[in-house]
């Protein structure tokens, strides 16, 4: 069972890049997902057609790329804003 060290609980300190999109850090690495996902939600990021695809803005874009990324794949490329 996950006790207090676990590592979705521990604050990280965000990119600035990442602060631009969901706000000013520490955050714990939970909280950070649960943000990027308000926002694409809010922004209407995900494609019509195939709702596991992200369609960055120009914003999320300079965390993620530019380039349509699968939801899957978001995560890793969100987790190297984290330190």
């Amino acid at each position: 069972m996950a006790g207090k060290n676990n590592a979705l609980q521990k604050p990280v300190t965000l990119s600035a890049a990442l602060e631009n999109v969901i706000g000013k850090g520490p955050m714990t690495r939970a909280q950070v997902t649960s943000k990027v996902w308000e926002y694409i939600k809010a922004n209407n990021l995900q494609k019509p057609t195939d709702k596991r695809t992200i369609v960055p803005d120009a914003k999320l874009g300079g965390v993620i790329g530019n380039d349509e990324i699968s939801m899957f794949k978001m995560t890793a490329a969100v987790s190297k804003h984290l330190s």
